[in-house]
């Protein structure tokens, strides 16, 4: 498997949407701030430290696992970054450092008496896969509720500045872009896996996504304009709900408990706003499952947004937005449709793969079991 130019490509356009949305963040809690409006400011600081600092505790865990396992001693100046959340950056470099090198120029295994071969091309994917992976969790903690709180002020008060636009734009981008390019990333470190291959499976799986996402998030906002209590008791629900799911299915993703827990509580957090499979197990029945609740709860909630008072919102919106989760809803499950019968990688059969002399068998790495669907 080869690091391409290409993918060298996607992996700077991904540290810009990285970076782009941190900015973007700080900015609109910064004029949330300057307006006096202290509640969305703080709620706007959290959601950002808080994504980075579980980010950050993955990614230091994460290096001291692969250094511990090639016999070195973890730096002391990596907690440090971590600490200062440079965890992400100083992987970009790495990796970016690295990847350029693989795809610019003509790059062959090393050969070392006292080492294993190593495939340069497969040691990058590794890398950028771990940034892949890292830049989903940011973007599910971070990025779903930032898009929920600016798309509630927008509903709630019709009144959303140039930095508002700017936080919806990217956080769509950032969640859009993490959720197909970690699909990718994924199965390309894999290489008995079956891989994304095309334009159509990718812009499918990306509509998916998008659509069944964006169709839940609106239904959010609407039981928001209801009753703050109610919605915040739903998310609390569905987050046990997944967490306790994570807990029966034993998840084995992190070397120790603390770290695995934590893994958990943050699977718990994206199922609540779209499906993970977190054990790379076969999951028809448990999406076909999720996404028939899905739905359920998308018509309860605007079933209960028609028989609550008109008096509760601005009815400028209610229909527009009522006709948009129904039909991204119905979208979505169409392209999951098409993407899961037409262009899913068959995962039932994997490749037959001749050992090559000389070249020792690739070992096992945390992402082998593990599959987002």
């Amino acid at each position: 498997m080869k690091y391409t130019k290409c993918n060298f490509m996607m992996s700077v356009l991904g540290i810009i949407i990285y970076t782009t949305d941190l900015i973007v963040d700080i900015w609109v809690s910064v004029r949330f701030f300057h307006e006096g409006r202290y509640i969305f400011g703080v709620l706007t600081l959290s959601f950002m430290l808080f994504g980075t600092l579980v980010v950050q505790c993955f990614s230091y865990s994460w290096f001291k696992a692969d250094l511990k396992e090639a016999g070195q001693e973890s730096p002391r100046y990596f907690l440090l970054l971590h600490c200062l959340q440079g965890g992400v950056f100083i992987r970009y470099w790495f990796a970016l450092k690295k990847g350029y090198h693989v795809a610019f120029n003509d790059c062959s295994k090393t050969n070392n008496f006292m080492e294993e071969q190593i495939d340069p091309h497969q040691e990058v994917i590794d890398r950028v896969t771990d940034l892949s992976m890292l830049r989903l969790f940011e973007s599910y903690l971070e990025g779903c509720p930032q898009l929920v709180i600016q798309l509630y002020i927008f509903l709630e008060y019709g009144q959303v500045n140039f930095s508002q636009y700017a936080a919806i734009m990217i956080s769509c981008c950032a969640i859009s872009w993490s959720t197909v390019d970690y699909q990718i990333a994924l199965r390309k470190s894999l290489p008995e896996k079956y891989h994304i291959s095309g334009v159509c499976p990718k812009v499918t799986y990306l509509f998916y996504k998008l659509y069944t996402l964006l169709s839940w998030m609106l239904s959010i906002v609407l039981l928001l304009l209801v009753n703050v209590s109610i919605t915040l008791f739903l998310l609390l629900f569905l987050w046990l709900l997944g967490l306790l799911w994570a807990f029966k299915k034993k998840t084995q993703f992190c070397y120790s408990q603390p770290m695995e827990f934590l893994y958990r509580v943050v699977v718990g957090f994206i199922l609540a706003f779209t499906f993970f499979n977190i054990k790379g197990q076969n999951t028809k029945c448990p999406m076909s499952c999720y996404y028939t609740v899905r739905v359920l709860a998308t018509l309860g909630i605007l079933i209960v947004f028609w028989i609550c008072p008109l008096s509760i919102f601005n009815s400028d919106y209610f229909i527009p937005i009522s006709i948009t989760v129904v039909l991204t809803l119905l979208l979505g499950i169409i392209f999951l449709i098409v993407y899961y019968g037409i262009f899913h990688p068959n995962k039932n059969e994997e490749r037959k793969w001749d050992e090559v002399d000389g070249i020792s068998v690739q070992k096992d790495c945390r992402m082998r079991s593990f599959l987002m669907e």
